[in-house]
């Protein structure tokens, strides 16, 4: 593993992160796909679309608009691109763009249109061998990151010692590292979590109180077990390792209870835009980010239609979202089931 690191993407989690290794006197190579953001870095040194208080020591900062020559200056690439785009930016990347490479993924999604886990997605189309994959995940807002409040990164990888080496190259003194093998699990629970704050957006929309809330939100949480175990199962089916997933732990419990409840939470904030009667595409002019919960209920739908998990909450937020059912109608059949 080398010690070249390359950031692709540009928005608040990827400035986030830049913080973070720049914060560790490292230098990265950071694809930024409009050059007048790297011109105002440049000369302003900070990112003058997502966590503008954070200001960067430039010298630690080679930007680059050309992809091609961020990955092949890089030991280590963080993909931190929404999953939406994720094929659009890297289908300009030869097939053996990553030969050699470890990736990081800083995405909380699922590939739009495949329904992959992004390690699934790298080995299908670049041969990205599961060995040189890493995720990050847990409950770890940007906007906390930037303010330098004390937050928790959970990495995973298959292998712990791997793992831990590149957990180390992140910690400070405001964020501290947790390391796991379930790559798969944390991921989905990424995933999820996020259709599941979308879900607690459209009830505080719906002038739904706390009480209903936290029952939400243990419902959610029992959803996720369902869905992960089922998946599970599918798994063994088709012959595939099954995995020990540690439900109480922050990148599971934690980064769903983060999601639903914060303020900083961009799903929660456009399923309050909907619970207040925005249609999908208001809020997302409104909201001028990406909510990965969106695509994700989509994609989880379609997956959950192969394994069968009894998963009436994220149904209903697909619902909402992808068949127009009305709010209202959706949560009074929701609170009749929850326990």
């Amino acid at each position: 593993m080398g010690n070249h690191i390359g950031i692709i993407g540009s928005g608040s989690w990827a400035t986030a992160l830049a913080k973070i290794l720049t914060d560790n006197n490292q230098h990265i190579h950071w694809w930024i796909r409009n050059e007048e953001t790297i011109r105002h870095m440049q000369l302003r040194h900070h990112n003058k679309h997502y966590l503008t208080s954070v200001y960067f020591d430039t010298s630690l900062l080679q930007l680059n608009s050309d992809l091609a020559e961020v990955v092949k200056a890089s030991d280590i690439i963080i993909l931190a691109v929404p999953s939406a785009f994720l094929r659009t930016v890297l289908e300009t990347l030869a097939p053996d763009a990553f030969t050699g490479k470890t990736v990081v993924c800083a995405i909380k999604g699922l590939v739009p249109g495949t329904n992959q886990l992004i390690n699934d997605y790298l080995a299908d189309v670049f041969k990205l061998p599961l060995e040189q994959y890493f995720t990050i995940t847990g409950p770890c807002h940007a906007e906390e990151v930037a303010s330098e409040k004390l937050s928790y990164l959970t990495f995973s990888g298959i292998n712990t010692a791997e793992t831990e080496a590149m957990a180390a190259r992140f910690n400070t003194e405001y964020l501290q590292t947790i390391v796991n093998k379930d790559v798969m699990g944390v991921q989905f629970a990424s995933v999820l979590k996020n259709i599941y704050a979308m879900g607690a957006g459209i009830a505080h929309g719906l002038e739904y109180g706390d009480n209903f809330l936290s029952v939400f939100i243990t419902n959610c949480f029992r959803e996720m077990q369902e869905f992960l175990e089922k998946y599970e199962q599918y798994q063994a089916g088709a012959g595939k390792e099954v995995t020990v997933h540690n439900y109480n732990a922050s990148a599971y419990l934690g980064d769903l209870l983060v999601t639903c409840y914060s303020l900083h939470s961009r799903n929660r904030t456009f399923g309050n835009m909907i619970g207040k009667g925005y249609t999908v595409k208001a809020a997302q002019l409104e909201l001028n980010m990406i909510a990965e919960g969106y695509y994700a209920s989509r994609c989880i739908f379609e997956i959950n239609e192969e394994i069968g998990a009894y998963m009436p909450i994220a149904q209903k937020v697909y619902a909402i979202l992808w068949e127009q059912m009305r709010t209202e109608e959706a949560f009074l059949e929701l609170e009749k089931g929850l326990i």
